[in-house]
């Protein structure tokens, strides 16, 4: 495989006069690896606390109890962004701070709200333009052991009230939100693989996974992260606080490129792995459908869509998030264990380093 030679300009700057005016230049965070403070200003329990109290050895033994003190601290780290000239930060809104139960029924925590609100409010005086996220996988325990979370479509209306609470009460301020982080990581991480919160998987993928069915449930979670996706985009565009704002989702894809250019198999499986990896939750936002390679493959394990749960996603998004990290390789493979299922094997994709 050989690859072009490349030219570039030659010129030795490179700064903010480059990029075009109102391009936002920020840093990120997510609540429960930043806030701390677990047992603090009424939270409830997330599927992370428990995951990494139940299973110290599948976490490093540690824990995210105190973290970086965000909760306390979080003035200081506001000052360090205005130092290094931060336009922007984006944090998750912890649904058990706002919703120690999980669900609307079971209360609200004024003192969550009062955080966010003051931590918005703080941003907003030095400058910083908030972008907030909904969920970045810190599912209530409650609604773990009450359904099984994201294995339920239960879960999509309690989203939607989580929701709905924190564009009503920070709508006003925040105008850029984003509903899911990273969805295929997720439910891959800890559904597929299990090395993720809750771990489930097939023991022919993590020996010390206790429950799960890899090759199926990723599939299920998936499913109702979109179907959550689709309600709280459809209860932010209800919004009377949220007027000009703009709401998405934050993918995670990776870049494919055939690992033998020359190969025609190398070549679709490229574009079969990123139709599994960013096509997966990126197609039924756009047609109201999964991608048709992932449809033939995976077959009755891929849950269907409803006429009227398609016609909600379809352009349930105003921006497209893109986490981006790493480039891989992808060769084709022939031939994998139908008894022994999994995502990256339904790709029939091999990834290879760059």
């Amino acid at each position: 495989m050989t690859q072009g030679k490349r030219s570039f300009d030659k010129k030795k700057s490179f700064g903010r006069a480059d990029f075009p005016q109102g391009f936002l230049f920020g840093t990120a965070s997510s609540a429960y690896q930043y806030e701390g403070a677990v047992k603090e200003g009424s939270r409830g329990e997330s599927m992370w606390d428990t995951f990494a109290r139940k299973y110290p050895e599948r976490n490093c033994h540690s824990n995210a109890d105190e973290t970086i003190d965000f909760y306390h601290r979080y003035k200081e780290d506001i000052q360090r962004m205005k130092d290094i000239n931060m336009d922007s930060f984006r944090f998750s809104i912890s649904w058990v701070r706002i919703l120690p139960h999980g669900k609307l029924s079971k209360g609200v925590n004024k003192e969550g709200i009062r955080f966010y609100n003051e931590l918005i409010d703080e941003l907003l005086a030095n400058g910083i333009t908030p972008l907030a996220t909904l969920f970045h996988w810190d599912t209530p325990q409650a609604l773990e052991e009450e359904y099984g979370g994201f294995l339920s479509e239960n879960i999509t209306m309690d989203f939607r009230d989580f929701a709905n609470i924190c564009f009503e009460e920070f709508g006003d301020r925040v105008k850029l939100w984003l509903t899911i982080n990273e969805p295929w990581v997720y439910s891959v991480g800890g559904y597929d693989a299990g090395r993720k919160a809750p771990g489930r998987a097939s023991k022919y993928m993590n020996d010390a996974a206790t429950a799960g069915k890899s090759g199926h449930e990723a599939y299920i979670v998936s499913h109702n992260l979109l179907l959550s996706h689709a309600e709280a985009a459809e209860a932010f565009r209800n919004c009377h606080n949220c007027k000009d704002g703009k709401i998405g989702m934050a993918h995670c894809p990776l870049w494919y490129e055939p690992y033998d250019v020359t190969c025609d198999e190398d070549v679709e499986a490229a574009e079969r792995a990123m139709e599994f990896m960013f096509g997966w939750h990126m197609n039924p936002t756009v047609y109201g459908d999964y991608p048709e390679v992932m449809k033939k493959i995976v077959g009755k394990r891929l849950p269907s869509f409803t006429d009227s749960q398609s016609r909600k996603l379809k352009g349930s998004f105003d921006f497209i998030g893109i986490n981006y990290y790493s480039s891989v390789y992808a060769k084709n493979v022939d031939e994998v264990d139908p008894d022994k299922p999994f995502w990256r094997s339904d790709q029939h994709v091999e990834w290879k380093s760059m």
